[in-house]
């Protein structure tokens, strides 16, 4: 028999929770759901359970977040028809994750009951659904024939979010009173609202310029969470953002020239419960944003679920508020921040030899 490693120990427990866990969460839901149960599921000890995770809430974001990432996607779409039809077929991604009538059995259907429980969690998934406005928003941006370059579709796109998130209530609340062909027609014709909307928004007059350095860097490699696939973590920005401030990370795609490439490390002081939600958002979203927009209407950016990236971005100790970032240019760090706007301050750094051209509404710093 061989034997198996601490590490290859603890990952097969792990797994064996998980599995446990969801067969618990299906049969039961969350709120009668027990540890002792799991832990008798997956013949381990309430120990066993708590060395792999925190407790019961952390354990089913961790399963969703599983579930999530495991669905197949339906196909990138290669062309859009404009964005009435985007936004149709994304609202029809959503709707079809949803418990539409009392039949329905669906293991998430407690998720946003257990987020509105806790303010310190709901500040969390706030910030995460202005990231999935934030990326829609930008999608939308790119189908415009002619685009503007101070046109943001930012607040179209929480409009969007606001209705679906209202269906799914209602779905879990009043099974088989939403009307899913409603609802997507209801986004729809979201495309066509004037919302007044552009970038850049006030504060960024005001934020602190980057400073310039010139520090080795390494490109390690990574998964970005939202494409699934791994990475180099090259020339670019690189945001490590508390989930306190991950709307932040729209200041630094639209500093930065188009190609350059952007990426977010989301960091929190409570890693092993909140970052299984950031999982969970994202793969939500990337099953939505698949079968509506081209691939690189969502390329940017980049979303890395990694501890040691932070830290080689100069995070050490990062907490909730957590803003860092760096520019990375030639393979070395050239430019770095680490106050409030700060993926602002280095996306619109001009590298030595570097453009000056850089995205929408951005100042351009030396």
């Amino acid at each position: 028999m061989v034997r198996l490693s601490r590490a290859q120990q603890q990952e097969r427990n792990r797994a064996r929770v998980l599995t446990a866990a969801r067969e618990e969460f299906t049969e039961r839901g969350f709120r009668d759901a027990r540890i002792d149960r799991i832990a008798d599921r997956a013949d381990l000890t309430r120990g066993a359970v708590y060395s792999n995770f925190p407790g019961k809430r952390a354990l089913y974001f961790a399963v969703l977040a599983e579930a999530a990432e495991r669905e197949p996607l339906t196909g990138a779409a290669d062309s859009v028809d404009g964005a009435v039809r985007a936004l149709g077929a994304f609202a029809r991604a959503w709707v079809a994750r949803l418990p539409l009538t009392g039949t329905d059995e669906r293991i998430g259907a407690e998720l946003m009951a257990e987020v509105s429980a806790d303010p310190r969690v709901s500040r969390v998934f706030a910030q995460l659904t202005a990231v999935q406005a934030i990326l829609l928003g930008r999608a939308l941006e790119s189908l415009d024939t002619a685009p503007d370059p101070g046109l943001r579709r930012v607040r179209v796109a929480e409009g969007v979010l606001t209705t679906l998130h209202g269906a799914g209530q209602l779905a879990a609340a009043a099974p088989g009173f939403t009307d899913p062909f409603t609802v997507i027609r209801s986004c729809e014709r979201l495309a066509g609202v004037d919302l007044a909307d552009a970038w850049p928004l006030p504060h960024i007059a005001h934020v602190p310029h980057a400073r310039p350095v010139g520090e080795p860097w390494s490109a390690p490699t990574a998964l970005d969470s939202l494409r699934g696939e791994r990475i180099a973590v090259g020339d670019g920005v690189v945001a490590v953002l508390g989930l306190h401030r991950l709307e932040a990370v729209e200041e630094g795609l639209r500093a930065v020239p188009e190609g350059v490439p952007v990426t977010l490390v989301p960091v929190t002081a409570e890693p092993a419960e909140l970052l299984p939600l950031v999982r969970l958002a994202v793969a939500e979203l990337r099953a939505c944003l698949s079968p509506s927009f081209p691939a690189d209407a969502w390329a940017r950016p980049r979303i890395v679920l990694d501890p040691g990236l932070a830290v080689a971005a100069g995070a050490v100790d990062p907490h909730d508020d957590t803003e860092v970032a760096i520019r990375v240019h030639g393979g070395r760090i050239v430019a770095r921040s680490e106050e409030r706007g700060a993926a602002h301050a280095v996306g619109a750094f001009v590298p030595p030899g570097g453009s000056r051209s850089v995205g929408n509404g951005a100042r351009a710093t030396r």
